[in-house]
């Protein structure tokens, strides 16, 4: 029913007064459940500023209100110039006649977005909750459409609203281009016609109920009520609090790390065009593959369908790895240039100019596995191994007379693989708090662990990595440093020391062709519809994705369990800890200095009993929990 009846914008009502908003506010009342959408002048939740709220409350049935839309005004300045010349007339903004003030507007929708016995319902509701609890309220109870697809159809798809009105409903909305324009005609939404912005708006909202009514029944069918309520709804206010609260950069540090990433890549370009025998961009693939497969003949040349050589990273690996100098020092100016780029650079101007704190965007619906994803900026992908990553999180610092506390989840994806393979090695080495790398080298190699070596340790632990993201003899090979033969032996070997390993990826690859999806350990779906393809490449692609995903989501899910409970925990203790960061298998908190002692072992004892009451693991989760000035020290 959803899907066939008809939108009719010019249905829907644009508020005007408090008297037609009280009546909104009692239908939603008396329906029990309303779809909220807010418009908001800026892209930025915590800087935006509330243009207007829509609301539905059946289908077809939605309504508009606009609070702060704008109109422009030519404005003749009376005072004149030294030449007794009248000043030329401006545009002003002035609110355009007919909407609610805002204050009003607020007082009354705060008690109905508040109220306990009415669902509020919305699409990437984060945004909204995060901008309207800038106006002091906060939302609740609620449901997310988007959250809702997510647990349903991760990996089929985005979860966007318009994709999902599309997929679902066939029908396309407005889209904010069509009323707000393009290029340089495109304007910010408060400056949007009232009459435009009720149809878009209004439609908003009334996509967003159908939307619920449809997805909403699914998550009972097909069984995942609990990955929705236990692993995705909690998470987004505790996520809205993070990026609310965002975390301190030291912007003179960052400076000083620009001007030396500057002159090393100055540096660098010398040594590539020297090398080369002539000047060229670095910056340009076009040229360096010219230098590389056009002038030095070097092996692997293959060309894109434009007909220019390809230059991607893996192949300059390849060639690095082969001895090759120019591919290596052009690998060191890529990934510096876009250190520079995207963190020494961006970080200053992301950073607020009042407070120095960076607020991230987290996405809970960007991965298939579950895992979060950060942009604007993202601070999940600093390098933690090279020197220059480890120097950009030098300047992520915690406030004057605070820490900032790391806790991060040792091996938490072997030890869900020791788990789930049920490898009685791998779980009596973890139970016994033994080194893995070194206990799989010495089962592998038949070592002692007292004659152990570092080199067989460092094998031991590539392949063990390498065996969760089902790497090939060549990847290995690469990887170790050695021949693909030798690669081919060493994974032969680990299979025949650890046979559940081997049984469990047969299961999974198996279950993904069967069903087209894989679950984690909380009954969280990842689907992997491309496991069918005719494309061996991507078919080998996609297995490799699947026999990863149950253990990567279930480490994932682990921790957004960890996520909605540690607030409760801290508050219950009376301490005032605030939870900034997640990245991966890790938790950045910011904590008063003489709260630090108290608030570790809290954080910690959360984050290892994550598991439960839904799952007793085989293995003991073990955090690793430190405090510092700095993000890089506290690690």
């Amino acid at each position: 029913a959803e899907a066939v009846a008809p939108f009719d914008t010019a249905a829907y009502e644009t508020v005007a007064s408090l008297e037609q908003l009280d009546a909104w506010i009692a239908e939603a009342e008396e329906a029990g459940v309303v779809a909220v959408d807010t418009e908001t002048d800026a892209l930025d939740a915590h800087k935006a500023g509330l243009v207007g709220v829509s609301l539905a409350t059946a289908t077809g049935r939605a309504c508009y209100i606009p609070l702060a839309h704008v109109q422009a005004a030519k404005v003749q300045a009376d005072a004149t110039d030294l030449f007794g010349e009248g000043a030329a007339a401006s545009d002003v903004a002035e609110p355009v006649p007919g909407q609610i003030p805002l204050d009003a507007a607020i007082a009354r929708l705060k008690p109905l977005l508040e109220n306990p016995g009415v669902l509020k319902v919305g699409q990437n509701l984060k945004y909204d909750w995060a901008v309207l609890a800038r106006y002091g309220i906060e939302i609740a109870p609620f449901d997310d459409t988007m959250l809702i697809s997510y647990v349903l159809d991760a990996g089929k798809g985005g979860h966007g609203m318009d994709e999902l009105a599309r997929r679902h409903l066939g029908h396309q909305p407005i889209t904010f281009s069509d009323v707000a324009g393009t290029g340089r005609n495109k304007v910010s939404f408060d400056r949007v016609a009232i009459d435009k912005a009720t149809a878009y708006a209004a439609e908003d909202a009334d996509v967003t109920l159908r939307l619920w009514r449809m997805m909403k029944p699914r998550l009972v069918a097909e069984r995942r009520v609990a990955v929705y309520e236990t692993l995705e709804r909690p998470l987004l206010p505790v996520i809205a609090r993070m990026e609310q609260r965002g975390i301190r950069v030291d912007r003179e540090m960052l400076s000083r790390l620009s001007g030396d990433f500057s002159q090393i890549l100055v540096r660098l370009e010398e040594e590539i065009q020297e090398d080369a025998g002539e000047k060229f961009s670095v910056g340009s693939p076009k040229q360096i593959g010219d230098i590389l497969f056009g002038k030095m003949g070097l092996p692997g040349a293959k060309k894109t369908p434009s007909g220019q050589w390809a230059t991607p990273a893996t192949l300059l690996e390849e060639l690095a790895q082969a001895g090759h100098e120019l591919p290596k020092k052009i690998l060191e100016w890529r990934q510096l240039s876009k250190l520079k780029s995207t963190y020494t650079d961006s970080l200053q101007t992301h950073a607020d100019r009042e407070t120095a704190r960076v607020h991230t965007s987290f996405s809970l619906a960007a991965t298939t596995t579950g895992r979060l994803s950060s942009s604007e900026p993202n601070l999940q992908n600093i390098p933690i191994r090279t020197e220059e990553g480890r120097r950009i999180r030098r300047a992520f610092v915690a406030a004057p007379g605070n820490r900032l506390i790391s806790a991060d989840y040792s091996q938490i994806e072997l030890r869900l693989l020791a788990h789930m393979a049920d490898i009685p090695e791998l779980r009596k080495a973890f139970a016994d708090g033994i080194d893995i790398h070194a206990a799989t080298a010495s089962a592998m190699f038949g070592v002692a662990l007292k004659d152990m070596t570092p080199d067989l340790r460092r094998r031991a632990k590539t392949i063990n990595f390498g065996i969760i993201y089902g790497i090939s003899a060549f990847g290995l090979a690469d990887r170790l440093g050695i021949g693909r033969e030798e690669a081919s032996a060493f994974i032969k070997q680990y299979f025949e020391q650890f046979p559940g390993i081997r049984d469990y990826i047969d299961t999974t690859k198996k279950i993904c062709r069967d069903k087209g999806y894989v679950t984690t350990l909380f009954g969280r779906v990842c689907h992997y519809p491309q496991i069918r393809s005719n494309n061996p490449s991507e078919r080998a692609s996609v297995e490799r994705q699947a026999i990863n995903a149950p253990i990567q989501g279930s480490a994932a899910d682990i921790i957004r369990r960890a996520m909605t409970r540690i607030e409760g925990a801290l508050t219950a203790q009376k301490l005032k800890v605030s939870m900034l960061l997640q990245v991966h298998d890790e938790l950045v908190f910011e904590a008063a200095e003489d709260e630090v002692e108290r608030a570790i072992p809290i954080i910690r004892g959360v984050m290892e009993e994550a598991p439960a009451p839904a799952l007793t693991l085989r293995v003991p989760l073990v955090v690793e929990a430190n405090a510092a000035g700095n993000w890089q020290e506290a690690h």
